[in-house]
């Protein structure tokens, strides 16, 4: 279904919506650097143990926190994600927050 992404090499993928899955495995294309997601979705139980936010978008499915080893691979990654129609990105330590939740602010870049 997806180029980049299957269920058994990537079981942090599961329970994210479609749309995310297509827009994520766009992004990987354009990025050129394996795009590897450390967070999914999320039980409500999960999302308070690792303090996540009340409204988190894991806790939908529309939300999905990616690996970022070095300022070149987030370079490219943030690349690859703007380009792919990404509007709600996140700069966290080591990992990189995107999510396509559209009951939230659009067209934001945060810093976590």
């Amino acid at each position: 279904m997806y180029k980049f992404f299957n269920k058994e090499q990537d079981p942090m993928m599961v329970g994210l919506s479609d749309k995310l899955m297509s827009m994520l495995d766009n992004a990987r294309t354009i990025a050129g650097v394996p795009i590897i997601i450390t967070s999914g979705l999320r039980t409500p139980e999960h999302n308070k143990e690792v303090g996540g936010k009340e409204d988190s978008s894991h806790l939908k499915g529309l939300g999905a926190d990616l690996s970022c080893v070095d300022d070149s691979n987030r370079y490219a990654i943030i690349y690859g994600l703007f380009v792919a129609g990404f509007k709600r990105i996140g700069i966290g330590k080591g990992h990189i927050h995107v999510d396509i939740d559209e009951t939230k602010d659009q067209r934001v870049f945060f810093i976590e």
